[in-house]
């Protein structure tokens, strides 16, 4: 399984995201610390900078070298700033019918599209169902399909639902456009036969806005000692994290949000806490979507259940 991260907010030095904290996202690469496999199989990220040239399109980078080791990614950590950030290290099967290629990494974000979108978890038997998902793709966008991952199907299947995937969509009709998406994948899974718990958990976002998904279909409803249908999200639901608060930085020998979520204007969403003391971290609550978008400049975030 991949671990990802989210943040919008008062603009930050990647480093202190990626690097820096107990459980940086590079870290839990190699160390996670609520999942039981490594994250091997390359690192990307979309980072948006206000103050940049053309600052609706972000900073994008992506590399199948581990990013503990990449030190180009470490010398752009320690000089950009970022006020929105999509981050992912992504986990694989550790067996050599894996395809390692840039193709594979996320982010995705297709050429002319607003949001970007990362993923963890995975779809069981994607395979089956693969072409069950093409009658529900616009072919513009099934032409931008360059890897062959379960996540890029996804993010082409939930443009598609989207009215206008070239501008900023308001967050009603990005949930709209989500339930659509789970509710074509759960049919397909359906006519495919598949009968074994799938994770996707979902990161998007657009420079201004984000979304963070908590879902698995099927959670608990197969035995977890048949081993054909034995799935990591068998046994135990992906976790989802956020913080909040009115600025993000090292306060008392570890970083950390302060200033609480009354006040707000920076949030982050990991897939696990990135800081020892995870007082502060709440939960995505299980089948729903958290939403930050900016009002009068100030990030507000909500959670709404998804029906799918």
């Amino acid at each position: 399984m991949c671990r990802a991260l989210a943040y919008l907010g008062q603009p930050v030095l990647l480093d202190d995201l990626l690097y820096k904290p107990d459980s940086s996202l590079i870290r839990q690469a190699y160390l996670p610390q609520m999942l039981s496999t490594l994250s091997l199989g390359g690192f990307g990220m979309l980072a948006w900078d206000p103050a940049s040239f053309d600052p609706g399109t972000p900073f994008t980078y992506r590399s199948v070298a581990l990013p503990i080791f990449d030190a180009n990614l470490r010398g752009m950590a320690q000089k950009i700033r970022t006020s929105c950030l999509l981050a992912h290290v992504r986990g694989v099967p550790h067996h050599g019918r894996v395809t390692l290629s840039e193709h594979n990494l996320h982010p995705f974000r297709f050429d002319g599209v607003k949001l970007a979108l990362a993923h963890n978890g995975d779809l069981a038997h994607f395979a089956q169902m693969r072409y069950a998902l093409v009658e529900h793709i616009r072919p513009e966008l099934a032409v931008h399909i360059h890897g062959n991952t379960d996540t890029e199907w996804i993010y082409a299947l939930f443009l598609s639902q989207l009215d206008d995937p070239g501008r900023i969509s308001d967050y009603d009709a990005v949930i709209r456009a989500m339930g659509q998406t789970l509710r074509i994948l759960r049919l397909a899974r359906e006519r495919s036969g598949i009968r074994i718990s799938s994770a996707v958990n979902l990161f998007i976002g657009d420079g201004t806005q984000l979304f963070a998904v908590r879902f698995t279909f099927d959670f608990g409803c197969y035995p977890t000692d048949d081993l054909a249908r034995v799935h990591e999200s068998n046994l135990a639901f992906l976790s989802l994290w956020y913080t909040s608060g009115r600025e993000y930085g090292f306060y008392d020998d570890e970083w950390k949000m302060i200033g609480g979520s009354a006040s707000a204007d920076s949030v982050l969403v990991a897939s696990e806490p990135l800081t020892r003391d995870v007082s502060a971290w709440r939960e995505v609550p299980e089948y729903s979507m958290l939403y930050v978008r900016r009002e009068n400049g100030v990030p507000r975030m909500g959670v709404v259940e998804l029906d799918a």
